[in-house]
């Protein structure tokens, strides 16, 4: 694999260096067919349902779920998994995060019922996951969630639309969050598991994006699920979402180091063999220049992603800042990296389908999803002015 040296680091544990090893081989031997997407709605469906099942065939899709009693995510195997697989390709990292993100409240606050119906076949690869949280009105601020759940004898009616909802129309689940009203904005929200073919719920359409990944709206008319289907307790579900993503948000971060570490290897090979003035791009200061930007960019991304992480799995407590931070960082680093990657590449570098040209489409959504860039921010001053 590239460069591995940050694996030497005192963050990690040698079965972390082994799975980010194994993983490496495995994406570049069994999904290098797969991970960078499809021309259309059906065969991205049916690429992403492959990818889940080769990763749940081999066993990395075990990471993404707690099945045990007491058990806890190890983030910096998650974060690992999430780099090492956006280096290979953005839709291999993206199947891989939404078997985590979609069952990260079952495996947080689900009953043993839960857990045993659910969990199993995710990590397999023979079910896949969805987290149904944002809505037209209701993004960053979850206390703005229109959809309802009214409860009737022993079931829950959901009403109201979701969307931008990652896996949508492909999710044999979604963990799905909806007002109660047990209190005002986010204190009166609580969380449902709903099965993808519960009577009631509808795609209304599928989302298209420039790096295309499978989103969608789905709509709840007088959708049905029993009081079974909920998760925690009623006025739970802002508590839920938020623990979820404590651990998640820090992955994105390396999602986003994932895809810089390729733009990085990338511009090194094309400075490399690319001759200029008869003098290789290499050798040129303003090559140069870029490159330890470049190369800076990425360590100080790792540095504040493998710190969340280790911070979660070793101290235990909240990472809410040190999770923004990372984000925040790793996001708009990889940005400034894969930019300048292009430019290196020259005309190269904006033909369709070439390696730079997907790296810059796939990584303008990081900077958007799980929290933009601008929330990470009064989420990161929020916390510092606490003292945390």
């Amino acid at each position: 694999m590239p460069d591995a040296s940050f694996l030497d680091w005192p963050f990690f544990e040698a079965r972390h260096r082994a799975l980010a090893e194994q993983l490496d081989e495995f994406a570049k031997t069994k999904l290098a067919d797969l991970a960078h997407g499809a021309s259309d709605d059906a065969a991205l469906d049916r690429a992403c349902r492959e990818i889940v099942h080769r990763l749940g065939a081999e066993g990395f899709l075990n990471q993404c779920c707690v099945a045990e009693p007491g058990g806890k995510f190890d983030v910096r195997s998650l974060a690992l998994s999430r780099e090492t697989l956006a280096r290979h390709g953005g839709l291999a990292d993206f199947c891989f995060a939404m078997q985590g993100l979609g069952t990260g409240p079952i495996s947080l606050f689900g009953n043993e019922a839960q857990k045993r119906k659910y969990l199993p076949p995710v990590m397999r690869g023979k079910r896949i996951a969805a987290f149904a949280l944002s809505e037209p009105q209701a993004g960053s601020d979850v206390s703005a969630i229109a959809t309802e759940a009214a409860r009737s004898g022993n079931e829950y009616v959901l009403n109201g639309t979701k969307t931008w909802i990652s896996n949508g129309g492909l999710a044999d689940h979604y963990v799905v969050f909806a007002r109660t009203g047990e209190g005002p904005g986010s204190k009166g929200l609580s969380a449902f598991i709903v099965d993808a073919d519960t009577q009631g719920l509808k795609v209304v359409e599928r989302i298209a994006l420039i790096a295309p990944h499978p989103l969608a709206t789905l709509a709840f008319k007088d959708c049905r699920v029993p009081v079974s289907a909920r998760l925690g307790v009623p006025g739970e579900g802002f508590k839920i979402a938020m623990a979820t993503l404590d651990v998640f948000r820090t992955t994105v971060g390396a999602a986003a180091l994932g895809l810089a570490r390729r733009a990085l290897d990338e511009a090194l090979a094309r400075c490399a063999n690319r001759a200029v003035f008869g003098k290789p791009l290499a050798e040129y200061q303003l090559t140069q220049a870029k490159i330890a930007e470049m190369a800076l960019a990425v360590d100080a991304a790792a540095l504040l992603v493998y710190r969340s992480a280790w911070t979660k799995d070793v101290i235990g407590k909240r990472v809410t800042r040190e999770a923004a931070m990372a984000k925040l960082h790793a996001t708009e680093a990889a940005q400034q990296v894969i930019d300048m990657a292009v430019q290196l590449h020259g005309g190269t570098g904006v033909v369709a389908d070439a390696p730079v040209e997907r790296l810059y489409r796939e990584i303008r959504a990081l900077r958007i999803y799980e929290g933009t860039s601008e929330i990470q921010k009064l989420v990161i001053a929020a916390a510092v002015l606490r003292g945390e």
